[in-house]
């Protein structure tokens, strides 16, 4: 979401680059983007991609090697002082002052700010009940769990009322019910006009609550988009899982590259390991008249698929293959309906003498666009 009505953006990134002395890559290389007032900026990518240097940068707390950085219109290396009047970071891990108490960590934080006495202790009060701390503000903070942390230094950053708030990682090892409510707390910052710049790993959570994302990758930007675009053209409108046992002559890439020429695939691809199995198996094998594994019909097994597809997750579980050959699971991404594809992809499974052990469609979803852009392996 670009800035509107002639508002400057709340953060402007213009050719950032950082390298460090003892490396001999660049952890940001060239990364440009911009974030509107107001918006919920996600910055995604695999560890190591550059996104806590970039956050560093923009926080004043790293100095970058080239490049342009505005936060709230300040630029961070020419005025660091402005810059962080505009600005709140919450890092990954706790930095809480433990020798005060959280109503303290909140009051003497908004004093280093300049926030006179009666507003800053006024803020506290509101702030820790928001976050759900009130019955606690004068407890030691060691009683403290680290969803009550995360929740305070949340209120320490806002006390300022800064125009940008940075969050790395906010929800990392929290508790299901800390995490709702952090993400309901940065939804509400959207309605105050306050500019969220986060990062995380939690796919769905930052595709339901950002309004654009950026995906980095060694310190690049591969694309920026709205979640809902992105998914729709990187990873397709559906997904649908053939876990498959070829027939001993065939080759499983062979197979694979038959299978994505069908109409309606966009592509295909390995994966590692198959899914695993779901529930109600034998009444799924019986609708979709696979019988005892002989020949498919082209027809049935789309019909019965059909209704499937209505669903927002199909998992069917089939026998498993007697001779214990290598089973494969394709992943197809689809331009169409699953069951449109189904019959096809059965076809050719027959023809080639291949066993299907397994078959599961789903949405789309970040996740699969981060996958897809940054790779399977493991940093």
């Amino acid at each position: 979401m670009p800035s509107s009505g002639g508002s400057p953006p709340a953060v402007e990134v213009t050719d950032l680059v950082k390298r460090y002395p003892a490396s001999t890559t660049a952890a940001v290389d060239g990364l440009s983007f911009t974030v509107a007032p107001g918006e919920i900026f996600g910055l995604l990518g695999p560890n190591g991609a550059g996104k806590s240097t970039t956050i560093g940068i923009l926080t004043t707390r790293l100095r970058a090697s080239a490049g342009r950085a505005l936060v709230g219109g300040v630029d961070v290396v020419g005025d660091p002082v402005a810059a962080r009047a505009q600005l709140a970071v919450v890092p990954q891990h706790n930095n809480l002052d433990r020798s005060l108490t959280p109503r303290q960590n909140l009051v003497y934080h908004a004093a280093y700010h300049g926030v006179g006495r009666a507003v800053r202790n006024a803020r506290a009060d509101a702030l820790l009940d928001r976050f759900g701390l009130t019955d606690r503000a004068d407890k030691r903070i060691e009683a403290y769990s680290g969803g009550m942390a995360q929740r305070l230094m949340i209120a320490r950053a806002l006390i300022h009322e800064p125009a940008v708030l940075f969050l790395d990682e906010p929800t990392n090892g929290l508790d299901p019910q800390s995490r709702r409510l952090i993400w309901s707390r940065i939804r509400e910052l959207r309605g105050r006009g306050v500019t969220v710049v986060l990062t995380t790993h939690q796919m769905n959570a930052a595709a339901a609550l950002v309004d654009r994302v950026g995906i980095v990758e060694h310190g690049r930007l591969l694309t920026l988009d709205k979640p809902g675009n992105l998914v729709r053209g990187l990873a397709g409108r559906s997904i649908l899982d053939l876990t498959v046992t070829p027939a001993a002559l065939d080759e499983p890439d062979e197979l694979l590259r038959a299978l994505s020429e069908v109409s309606g695939v966009r592509k295909g691809e390995r994966l590692a390991a198959a899914p695993p199995p779901g529930a109600g198996a034998a009444n799924l094998r019986s609708g979709l008249g696979l019988g005892g594994g002989a020949g498919f019909g082209a027809g049935a097994p789309a019909a019965a698929l059909a209704a499937l597809a209505r669903r927002e997750r199909a998992v069917a579980t089939l026998a498993p293959d007697p001779g214990g050959r290598q089973r494969v699971r394709i992943r197809l991404h689809l331009a169409t309906d699953p069951a449109t594809v189904l019959g096809p992809a059965l076809t050719i499974l027959t023809t080639r003498s291949a066993t299907l052990t397994d078959v599961h469609i789903a949405e789309p979803s970040l996740e699969d666009v981060f996958i897809g852009l940054t790779g399977r392996d493991p940093r």
